[in-house]
Order: C-alpha cells, then structure tokens, then sequence
C-alpha cells in the first residue's frame, strides 16, 4: 500500500488516543508508528473500543526507540515535528507525500533534545493565548488533512 503520510507517536500515554488516530490514519491510508516505550499495551480493551473494529485494518509499526525509526526512515525522510514550543505554524510549510508528521507524550510533548536536534522542522499549531495544548488526537487530525489537502491531486 502506497501511503500519503507516516504518523509517528513518540511515547503515547493515553489508550483512546492512540485509537482514534489509528482510526483516522485507517481511513486516510496513512501509517502510524508507535514509538515505546508505549504508555498502555496495544491490547488494552479502550484502544481497541477507539479504534473499533478498523485496528486489525490500521498499518501500524512499532518501534523499540526514536533512532530505530530514524534509521528505517531513511536519511531523505521529511520530518515535520508539532509541538507548542516551535514558532513556524503548521500550515506554514509544504508538506509532501510520504512526510513523516511527528508529535509527543499527552503529558510532555516532544522530547527537548529531539526539538533541538530538528529545529528548522518544528511547527505548531496555533491557539489562542493561555491555552496549554489541544488533545493529540485532535492534533494528529489537524496536521493529517492539512497535510492530505496540500498534497492531493
């Protein structure tokens, strides 16, 4: 299968997310990667129920660590990494198929040293001052058809 996206969840914490966005990345053809260590285990009954009966249909990967993706990625893999902290919004670049669209923990975010190590590929998405963060799932389904309208033919 030919994917538009790759999905990437470094460290998801919160079962029901990470099941709703394998339900959107099903519906969309997109890839999701889950990057330990995982928050829950990938049998846990409320990932199943937020992924309802398409979590067999979702292409997911699941990796040991942060480099074990880098490296299967590949050194020409566009990464775009969200997070509150970058000042480039999200609608601000061109996204491309098969970009990698990378987020964090629900408690934490991205990890600092990874922020920095890809600091010209950090983006947010706007909100409002005071706002904290949107929920990742929320998130994950922001960036992913900002990113398919950009990219569809």
């Amino acid at each position: 299968m030919n994917h538009p996206l790759n999905v990437v969840l470094v460290e998801p914490e919160i079962p029901p997310n990470t099941g709703n966005i394998a339900r959107l990345c099903m519906a969309v053809g997109a890839r999701l990667h889950l990057v330990g260590p995982l928050g829950f285990s990938l049998e846990e009954k409320a990932l199943r129920r937020a992924g309802m009966d398409y979590w067999a249909e979702c292409d997911v990967r699941v990796w040991e660590s942060w480099e074990a993706v880098r490296e299967a990625a590949g050194a020409g893999a566009r990464m775009w990494f969200f997070t509150t902290k970058a000042s480039t919004g999200f609608w601000d670049v061109e996204y491309k198929a098969g970009d990698w669209l990378v987020f964090g923990r629900e408690s934490r975010g991205l990890p600092e040293s990874l922020l920095r190590e890809h600091a010209t590929s950090c983006v947010r998405i706007p909100m409002r001052e005071g706002a904290r963060s949107l929920n990742l799932a929320t998130s994950v389904g922001i960036a992913v058809f900002e990113a398919l309208r950009q990219t569809r033919e």
